[in-house]
């Protein structure tokens, strides 16, 4: 369809005003032209005429990317800048139209499901529908789960890929598309890109009718046996008997009590409550601070902590799943009654010792056993393991995606933990996708079997650091948001990339590792050290001199699913008189570090 001229004059004076940004007008044509969007050139055309271009501008001033795992924005009415029914449709389609140029042109199964945030059971029927358009077999979860038991399902059903519609831990307003392959992890190379291909390219996308396909079997709903075997494989992995530490669990209005709270009753800790105010399915999150569900955000935890002290409760610890129920946080009580947070990394490490002592007490341990995290993981895990003759692979781009593509390519036989500091982890052979479930049977176990002793998870946490010196971590965030915070964002990476900074503060930096150009060099020299094959990705990790007794890594990426640069500080201090004096060094030369980085960033993007 052509244009009027009237409609075109209106985009660009809009556009010429600033009424319409970034890619807006272009996508706005798109829309009102392509026949397979036709269906919403009338809604269009009436909020041009009544001039709402901030509601226009706010759906078309950019296309949601198809990322490596999936997508994730803000919902709304259409518009290629949110999620919406077209494009769930679409990526839907992309992965479909993918799967058939793999070998899959007739037949293959998908498996769906949802998480608890608005419009997430509809956008997973649009989805089934599609699917189901293209031939596929599709199975259909009863109602919302979470998303390693959607891992889980892809494997047990034999599905060639899964799809999990979610958000995360966004605010209530955003939703998402995750995508998974046959293994039960989420798409990796070359995978992803064929699938960003399919989508992009995506015109007019097939439906069928949900009734029926329930009807003639091409859409099955599947449920309650998926979730006793999903619960009885977690809770095998047990690894001791301690059962009868008071604690409290929150899933945060998601999915959590589906998983997490049903492995923690099925493998008997009676002495575990459900917190009841949070407790309910709900996507606007109504007793959550602020709305924002992410464990990582500790405010979360304060209506529990108010009800513990406030009832009496004797809880040790107080742990939290996000909406999607894939990742946990956990607070732990401290001796003199309050309640302090543990970050990933820490409760990964605790973990880790705890799962290879174990082994090393029943005889099950081999040399071959191995635990795997991310270049952006504390180097404690990797110290640990190594402190217990482990191996550890660690040099993993961010995303769980890559822990579990080392399960497969290492096997699963000696595979003994995956961790990542963003609270995700990973044990067992029954999922490839981080779950907050056998983390939260995990860190039970570990706590009450230091609680029988009279001890704490934080007293664990200074054996750790005597035995393999002094770790701690931080982060910060630089946001670039609006139309023009892709910009801001690619040019502070290219003055880190090209002018890397001599120092942060007290921190002299003496080496950079850019995986993206793949070197290793000296700073501020600038001569290669050697080159890195693998893995490749924008990630930059700066390094202060090794023989110090203080020693700082820290690592820089642009975030794949929010507008801004993650910053992750990691500090060593090695133990030379005692473990205070060691701590204290630590956390004043981290600390240090993190602020100059910020100012130095705040100065680069104010000059730019």
């Amino acid at each position: 369809m052509e244009l009027s001229s009237d409609t075109i004059h209106a985009i660009e004076q809009a556009a010429a005003a600033g009424l319409l940004t970034a890619d807006s007008p272009e996508n706005l044509k798109i829309w009102l032209t392509r026949e397979s969007l036709a269906s919403w050139r009338p809604r269009i055309l009436q909020l041009i005429a009544d001039e709402k271009w901030s509601d226009l501008d706010a759906m078309f001033w950019t296309s949601i990317p198809f990322g490596t795992g999936g997508r994730r924005g803000p919902m709304g009415e259409m518009g290629p800048a949110t999620i919406n029914d077209r494009t769930i449709a679409e990526s839907a389609h992309g992965m479909a139209v993918y799967l058939r140029s793999t070998g899959f042109t007739n037949g293959g199964s998908v498996v769906i499901t949802c998480d608890t945030r608005h419009n997430s059971d509809r956008f997973a029927r649009i989805a089934a529908c599609t699917f189901a358009a293209h031939g596929l077999q599709v199975w259909l979860f009863d109602g919302h789960r979470a998303t390693p038991v959607l891992s889980f399902a892809v494997r047990q059903l034999k599905c060639s890929i899964g799809v999990m519609i979610s958000a995360s831990h966004n605010p209530p307003a955003d939703n998402g598309f995750k995508a998974y392959w046959s293994n039960g992890g989420q798409v990796i190379p070359p995978h992803d890109k064929g699938i960003i291909r399919e989508v992009e390219r995506a015109e007019v996308i097939p439906s069928a009718d949900y009734q029926q396909c329930l009807q003639n079997g091409s859409i099955r709903l599947v449920g309650a046996e998926l979730d006793a075997a999903y619960t009885a494989a977690v809770v095998g992995l047990s690894e001791s008997s301690y059962r009868d530490l008071p604690a409290v669990f929150t899933p945060l209005h998601g999915v959590g009590e589906t998983s997490v709270y049903a492995v923690i009753q099925a493998a008997g800790f009676t002495a575990v409550d459900i917190f009841e105010p949070q407790r309910a399915p709900d996507g606007g999150f109504p007793n959550v601070p602020k709305h924002l569900p992410n464990p990582e955000n500790l405010a979360v935890f304060d209506p529990a902590i108010q009800w513990v002290e406030q009832t009496g409760h004797p809880a040790q610890l107080i742990l939290a799943s996000d909406p999607d129920a894939d990742r946990l946080g956990v607070m732990v009580r401290t001796a003199e009654g309050r309640f302090v947070s543990l970050s990933g990394n820490q409760v990964g490490a605790l973990i880790t010792d705890y799962l290879l002592r174990r082994r090393k007490a029943s005889g099950r341990f081999s040399p071959r056993d191995y635990i795997v995290e991310t270049l952006v993981t504390t180097p404690l895990t990797k110290a640990l393991a190594e402190h217990h003759g482990a191996r550890c692979f660690h040099e993993l781009l961010v995303g769980f995606k890559y822990i579990a593509q080392t399960m497969e390519e290492q096997g699963t036989d000696h595979f003994v933990f995956g961790t990542e500091e963003s609270i995700g982890f990973l044990a067992g052979d029954y999922c490839r996708d981080k779950d907050a479930s056998v983390c939260a049977l995990y860190i039970l176990e570990l706590a009450g079997e230091l609680h029988a002793a009279g001890r704490t998870l934080l007293d664990q946490l200074d054996v750790l650091h005597t035995q393999c010196g002094y770790h701690c971590e931080g982060q910060t965030s630089i946001y670039c948001e609006g139309p023009t915070g892709k910009a801001k964002i690619d040019g502070l990476m290219q003055t880190l990339r090209q002018q890397p900074p001599a120092a942060f503060g007290p921190v002299r930096i003496v080496q950079a590792d850019d995986y993206l150009l793949g070197t290793r060099t000296e700073v501020p020299a600038g001569r290669l050290i050697s080159p890195i094959s693998s893995p490749r990705g924008d990630l930059l990790i700066y390094h202060s001199d090794p023989t110090s007794s203080v020693r700082i890594q820290i690592a820089g990426r642009p975030s794949g699913t929010e507008p801004k640069i993650k910053f992750y500080f990691f500090c060593q201090s090695d133990i030379v008189t005692d473990l205070p004096t060691a701590r204290a060094a630590g956390d004043v030369a981290m600390n240090a570090a993190q602020q100059a980085l910020k100012v130095w960033a705040d100065e680069k993007l104010r000059s730019g």
